[in-house]
């Protein structure tokens, strides 16, 4: 649950559409006209369920499961890295930074290095890294296993995912194979490469700890659209942008970021269905264009006692879904005749569990799209047509 008071819940939301939302809705909305009667926007289709609170089945007759089938670790990662080796990259930046002399406190720019991995994906010279490690570089080095250097151009960015394109003039390059990151589990043994501390083509080797992590649990850019794997193979500084495989040798995440300072065991990878996704986008525009349904949103699971009642849940009541904090006036959502309170529970057919899964269904879904969400209103269900909109772009000051 959320802490402090109604007020703190509905500030601490995720934006998809960070300025002009309207505020929630007050005393209007929680008697539903006294009737018990539930206004319902236009074009709306009212869903017949059972939305009351479920009585606990009996418990059933104790039954002692079999033993986990554990499967062996593998002997060596040896093939893994091996067969992976060729594909990781070395990737040397050099970019403008402004210091402030202690003395004068005049301002002067000075040249700052910095390094990151990268991993092949096309074997006509696209690289895959994060956004951060070459983000305002005036300069790309890109260093091959076998020592061969590049220069490096930047194809496409993404900041809210960490997520950069880069191109060097070569042929014949060993790409990785992309696995699919839905299907790995936490437990599952994966390896990370990549150039820690500038120690070039370092492997290490763990579990999948966590999935589904966001930018609450990590201290990244609140506008971020993260949905990181949690990995305990060390990651350092420098393992940035370097490919996390599972035992077939497939890149299942990008190596992205650590909490806290060093190797604690508590890394970071952005999955890669993620970047599938966006990877054609990032081709062909250089950027990412994403929609928008032009609304705040909260987890329900977190809502406290007074927010749960406004919003119609019932004592007791457990439900997964984003309940709608504020809505931009004039937006995709406000033109559709939605609320705030009212609670998504599906997107287009996918039920809804939590509100960073709801941000990243709207926003890759498409400018002008129209999808069809599943609403609960004051314990009434409706299915109601929505048009997205376009997310603002995230501003970036340009290096002075």
């Amino acid at each position: 649950m959320i802490a402090g008071s109604r007020a703190a819940v509905w500030l601490a939301v995720v934006a998809l559409v960070a300025t002009g939302c309207k505020a929630p809705h007050g005393g209007g909305r929680g008697g539903g006209g006294g009737d018990g009667s539930v206004e319902l926007p236009p074009g709306a289709t009212p869903v017949v369920t059972n939305l009351a609170p479920q009585t606990p089945p009996a418990a059933p007759p104790t039954v002692v499961a079999p033993a986990a089938s554990l499967q062996p670790a593998p002997l060596s990662f040896a093939p893994i890295a091996h067969a992976a080796d060729a594909s990781v990259v070395t990737i040397n930046t050099v970019a403008t930074q402004v210091d402030v002399s202690p003395f004068t406190h005049r301002r002067r720019k000075a040249l700052a290095q910095g390094l990151g991995t990268g991993f092949v994906v096309d074997r006509n010279g696209i690289i895959l890294t994060n956004n951060h490690v070459v983000e305002n570089a005036q300069e790309i080095e890109v260093q091959l296993s076998d020592q061969r250097r590049f220069p490096g151009k930047i194809v496409g960015t993404d900041s809210r995912t960490d997520i950069a394109v880069v191109r060097i003039d070569a042929k014949g390059l060993r790409p990785l194979p992309l696995g699919d990151s839905d299907v790995i589990e936490v437990g599952d043994w994966v390896v990370a490469i990549g150039n820690p501390f500038g120690l070039s083509h370092t492997v290490s080797a763990g579990i999948i700890s966590a999935k589904g992590r966001t930018q609450q649990d990590v201290p990244l850019d609140p506008s971020g659209m993260y949905d990181f794997l949690q990995t305990d193979a060390s990651i350092n500084p420098g393992n940035s942008g370097g490919p996390l495989l599972n035992l077939k040798g497939e890149v299942v995440g990008m190596n992205s970021a650590i909490r806290g300072g060093g190797a604690q065991g508590i890394g970071f990878a952005i999955p890669m269905n993620m970047i599938k996704q966006l990877l054609p986008m990032l081709l062909r525009d250089g950027h990412v264009t994403r929609s928008a349904l032009g609304v705040n949103i909260a987890d329900v699971r977190e809502l406290g006692p007074e927010e749960r009642e406004a919003v119609g849940l019932a004592e007791g009541q457990q439900m997964n879904g984003a309940v709608i904090a504020g809505i931009s006036p004039g937006g995709p959502a406000d033109r559709a005749g939605l609320e705030a309170g009212d609670i998504i529970v599906a997107f287009d057919g996918t039920a809804i569990e939590r509100k960073a899964q709801l941000q990243w269904l709207a926003s890759t879904a498409g400018v002008g799209h129209t999808v069809t969400l599943r609403v609960q209103r004051l314990g009434k269900v409706f299915d109601q047509k929505v048009t997205l909109g376009q997310l603002p772009e995230v501003q970036v000051a340009p290096p002075r």
